[in-house]
């Protein structure tokens, strides 16, 4: 074992919360402060051009290459699950879009929490979450009510528009789903071009926003091809240290073990250490760690630290519906791929204008709307692609095809991340349990329908659209879960396997299912905290990357504190 190396701060996880956290922790000189990634530099060419999505998802190169347990409510498939594996994590592989999620949901969080700074606040309304937003945010349209500029995270218009999307959009409209201007105002409701992390046509990763700028700092030290394999926990717990979440405190976490150019070091963290591996990474480095469900680790011959039944709990995911429709008359992806010289036209277009279809984001329109009028605010959501393919890494259609996929906001059904043996360098099993519920599945065949009467709107008659996926053969309720079963796959948003919850006067959590304060501290166990998609208690109205940097900004102030 090579010697042991400290630090005030040690980071797991060069994702989007860990570039935040380096950036802030490091602004003070007198903290020395180590970011672990297990993956390698975000410097490849395909990283930093948007579509090369196609490339780095499902490539160990760039991603986990995680897959899921057969799910029965995927009509038994086991399907991918990418996560990060390089420095910038999900943001240097993620669809780029830029979306805060909507008011109610951050009164769930404040509820869950006890926390009124999670309201979106405004004008005389209690709440932090907008103003915090625009403080992190440089906005391409400058300045107002919504948005800020100067701060670190790019968002920019996209950079290329469809005819056949702005049907979509007029049809969408002829059902009641009116156009608007964007969303991230606190109500979504409506269509409009998703916002992008882009600069001028380049993603904008939370490394490029965060890292890159301070990794000279000489107080910061960056290991990448750096994997975490345990905490390092000691029983001697600080008296200044048990307070709010780590009152009850059994352990103290003192380092990280980490595998490192084939040798193991251990490195000390003087202050904190703090896991920002993600919704998968930081509950498997936990549970292999002791600290989880005691049951669970008995079973799999891991000592038990701390019993902590949360860990890997409360798996939350939006499970989208890929239908696909054929168009006549009508620009797509699929048709200008096909054709070598279009092909060459759209790299030459990129190369020299920066703009077409290669600075497209896997979805480029979205729409919101309610399930049911009695809801408060919208729980579904339309990510439209002017193209088609039978699965993610197939070829596309050689016919012209849109994908209007549909997903349910707020699912009720919850999986979970287990540890699958005491190695830690086994990948965790991890089980979503979707449309586990009857709710989720009338959500399903409620978005479905919606979809067909989009697409059988006036505004997309010119263009004969033809359901190919579901198939219009399928009508009934039966026809249509069993649909979603077979189409349903993830938009990749893993939340709340370690969630913020609320603590009663004793220091003891209200739910069974909370593993952090909402200063993401662990409870039982000093100087660790979880800053990622984890500490999600429910999860948000759309993508999820804004909402990490939400809870790394207010993480970062409270360790500052």
């Amino acid at each position: 074992m090579s010697p042991v190396a400290e630090f005030d701060f040690v980071i797991v996880g060069a994702g989007s919360a860990g570039c935040l956290l380096a950036n802030r922790l490091s602004a003070n000189p007198d903290h020395r402060v180590l970011l672990v990634e297990a993956g390698g530099d975000d410097d490849w060419f395909w990283i930093k051009v948007p579509v090369g999505y196609l490339y780095t998802i499902a490539n160990p190169r760039t991603d986990w290459c995680f897959t899921t347990e057969a799910d029965p409510g995927l009509a038994g498939r086991s399907i991918i699950y990418a996560r990060g594996r390089v420095i910038g994590g999900c943001s240097s592989i993620n669809a780029m879009i830029h979306m805060r999620g909507q008011a109610s949901d951050y009164e769930l969080w404040a509820q869950a929490t006890g926390d009124e700074r999670w309201l979106w606040g405004g004008p005389d309304r209690p709440g932090e979450t907008l103003a915090l937003y625009k403080e992190l945010e440089d906005y391409f349209g400058g300045a107002d009510d919504w948005h800020g500029v100067g701060g670190e995270i790019r968002v920019e218009r996209p950079r290329v528009r469809w005819k056949i999307l702005d049907a979509w959009q007029a049809a969408a409209a002829q059902v009641g789903i009116a156009p608007i201007d964007e969303f991230n105002r606190g109500d979504n409701a409506g269509s409009a071009y998703f916002h992008v992390n882009q600069r001028r046509g380049r993603r904008w990763s939370m490394a490029d926003a965060f890292l890159h700028p301070v990794s000279h700092r000489p107080n910061l030290t960056i290991y990448t091809g750096t994997q975490a394999v345990r905490l390092l926990l000691d029983d001697q717990v600080h008296a200044e240290q048990r307070r709010g979440a780590w009152t009850t405190a059994q352990h103290r976490a003192t380092g990280v073990r980490l595998l490192k150019d084939g040798q193991t070091v251990d490195v000390r963290a003087r202050r904190e250490v703090i896991l920002s591996a993600g919704a998968i990474g930081s509950p498997h480095l936990m549970q292999a760690s002791g600290l989880g469900p005691a049951g669970l680790l008995t079973q799999h011959h891991v000592p038990v630290a701390v019993d902590l039944p949360g860990v890997g709990e409360n798996l939350q995911d939006h499970l989208q519906l890929r239908t696909v429709y054929r168009v006549r008359g009508a620009r797509t992806v699929n048709t200008l791929y096909r054709n070598w010289i279009t092909r060459a036209g759209m790299g030459l277009q990129y190369l020299v204008m920066r703009s077409g279809p290669m600075t497209m984001p896997p979805s480029t329109l979205g729409a919101f709307a309610k399930s049911d009028t009695a809801l408060a605010s919208a729980d579904l959501e339309w990510h439209v692609q002017p193209l088609s393919l039978a699965k993610f890494g197939e070829p596309l259609h050689p016919f012209g095809a849109i994908t209007p996929s549909v997903c349910n906001l707020r699912p009720s059904s919850r999986g979970h991340v287990r540890i699958a043996g005491a190695d830690p360098l086994t990948h965790p099993k991890i089980s979503c349990n979707y449309l586990s519920t009857d709710a989720d599945r009338d959500v399903a065949v409620r978005g479905l329908r919606m979809t067909r009467k989009i697409m059988a709107a006036p505004s997309l008659a010119p263009y004969h659209p033809e359901e190919m996926l579901p198939g219009p053969e399928l009508s009934s309720d039966d026809d249509l879960q069993q649909a979603a079963r077979e189409l349903g796959t993830t938009i990749f948003h893993p939340v709340g396997t370690c969630a913020m919850g609320a603590f009663d006067t004793h220091g003891r959590p209200r739910s069974a299912a909370t593993v952090l304060d909402t200063d993401c501290r662990v409870y039982r166990v000093a100087g660790l905290r979880v800053v990622d998609a984890s500490a999600m208690p429910t999860i948000t109205s759309g993508n999820t990357n804004a909402p990490v940097m939400l809870i790394a900004e207010r993480a970062a102030r409270a360790i500052l504190r």
